[in-house]
């Protein structure tokens, strides 16, 4: 089975994991943050809709909440980490629950 290849920025920090995206950089089109050792997300704050991907530690999708709206709190006990894209970016990567993610570092802005 082939992986998807998805560019991310990566929250290691448990400040960076509580902080997610808010007050980040803007994600370019198909880049995620990397939540590792997460199995939860809150959108309390945020002003858009995100998609949400819960991910087992061997990079395969366990689940994914498309368009998880402002004020939200999205859970999944199996995950390893969370993967947290632009609305519709899920979909337009081909990704779906069974499928296998490949993490590349995306480049840090200058």
């Amino acid at each position: 089975m082939n992986s998807v290849v998805v560019c991310v920025r990566r929250a290691r920090t448990p400040w960076a994991r509580l902080r997610g995206l808010l007050g980040a950089a803007p994600l370019a089109p198909g880049e995620g943050l990397l939540l590792e050792r997460c199995r939860a997300v809150h959108t309390v704050g945020m002003r858009r809709a995100i998609d949400v991907v819960f991910v087992a530690a061997d990079g395969a999708v366990i689940e994914l909440r498309r368009g998880l709206g402002a004020g939200r709190f999205a859970v999944c006990a199996r995950a390893w980490s969370v993967l947290e894209l632009g609305a519709g970016d899920a979909w337009r990567l081909g990704l779906w629950p069974g499928c296998r993610i490949r993490f590349v570092d995306a480049e840090r802005p200058r």
